[in-house]
């Protein structure tokens, strides 16, 4: 049975990050910052330095969470609630999980912190022009997206937030996501100790997407690494994220960036803005426009090349999440929004998958001598 009930914030990782702020701009952070403000905004602030268009944003640190967390005593009732609790035992694991939550998203920033995460908010609407930017509230745990244990999805993001006030309530949200029933048992069987899981939340202005998606500089299906995988949908990406709708799907030569292979899917459902509710909800998509192509063949090829860019950057295969802000005009329009390593067949030899090929092109030109056909 894994102990679940190892208290919150070991001196070590305090002590590494003595000082440390409780909030910081995207642009404040690397890959390295992992620590700091997780997975996800290390990478956001990561792609901003390679020079890789990203919604503008900030975080409040994995600091910033221990002191909400140990100013109101949540970290020892967390400890407590965790005592005995294994992940045997569902029924006790799901009541734990609500209790935590609970508890914490019923709990109050401190005066400092939420002026801090305030006052953020103000400059970014400044930044971007407008008054109560909408923005995505997204969890960034430090355990997330590593390359040898993929925690995406085990914590929440909320898109279309507008307020200080409403900004606030969706960051302990996110806080408390990581207390769910699912993220502490995965956390346990993979080994993780509670005491070194902090995380942080992301604060980014949303892009009014036209249409999203998710794409991969390696085939997820059978790990060829000569081509590049779009999946599309129209309005926000949450639709293929979750997997709610089949989305259009294109396959794209890696060097020469033709599309090689598409499938325009009927696609009933897309997420976007209530105008009058300022909410993201789900909508049908209209009749006419189930079976139109989500994304246009000069936008594949952008993306394509934007996802080379960036594998090339890291060194490795990435999964990536994007969107078209239809607010934007074209060329300047497409945006990234998340990268991470891809696990599945990254973590396999790269010779079980292109015998040696190495790169790409090393891939195309061993098939080629091997008399097989390359699409």
């Amino acid at each position: 049975m894994a102990n679940l009930a190892d208290p919150i914030g070991s001196v070590a990782a305090g002590d590494a990050l003595a000082g440390a702020p409780a909030v910081c701009w995207f642009e404040e952070c690397l890959k390295e910052s992992v620590p700091l403000v997780g997975g996800k905004c290390a990478s956001l602030g990561e792609l901003i330095h390679a020079g890789v268009r990203v919604p503008p944003g900030f975080a409040l640190t994995t600091a910033g969470f221990r002191s909400f967390m140990g100013g109101a005593g949540l970290d020892r009732e967390v400890a407590g609630l965790l005592t005995d609790v294994g992940t045997g035992d569902l029924d006790a694991l799901e009541r734990v999980s609500a209790a935590i939550r609970a508890a914490i998203e019923a709990q109050p920033f401190s005066t400092e912190l939420e002026d801090l995460v305030a006052e953020c908010y103000r400059k970014l609407a400044v930044r971007c022009g407008l008054p109560a930017v909408p923005v995505a509230v997204r969890s960034s745990a430090t355990a997330e997206d590593l390359p040898d244990a993929s925690f995406a999805g085990q914590q929440d993001t909320f898109l279309w937030i507008r307020g200080v006030d409403e900004v606030l309530a969706h960051v302990r949200r996110c806080i408390s996501s990581l207390y769910t029933a699912r993220a502490i048992a995965y956390r346990a069987n993979k080994g993780f100790s509670e005491r070194d899981v902090a995380i942080s939340v992301g604060v980014q202005k949303m892009a009014n997407s036209y249409t999203a998606g998710v794409m991969f500089t390696i085939h997820p299906a059978n790990g060829d690494r000569s081509v590049i995988v779009i999946d599309s949908n129209f309005g926000f990406g949450e639709s293929v994220v979750s997997g709610e709708v089949t989305p259009d799907h294109f396959v794209v030569n890696k060097i020469t960036l033709d599309i090689i292979d598409r499938t325009i899917s009927c696609k009933e459902l897309c997420y976007t803005v209530d105008p009058k509710t300022q909410t993201s909800r789900a909508v049908e998509v209209p009749f006419e426009r189930q079976r139109v192509q989500s994304l246009i063949d000069d936008e594949i090829t952008e993306l394509a090349w934007m996802g080379k860019q960036i594998e090339k950057h890291y060194g490795r295969p990435m999964d990536i999440e994007w969107a078209v802000d239809k607010d934007l005009p074209s060329g300047g329009n497409i945006f990234i929004l998340q990268a991470r390593p891809e696990t599945v067949w990254s973590s396999r030899s790269q010779a079980a998958v292109t015998g040696s090929a190495g790169s790409a092109m090393d891939y195309i030109l061993s098939s080629l001598l091997q008399g097989k056909k390359v699409n």
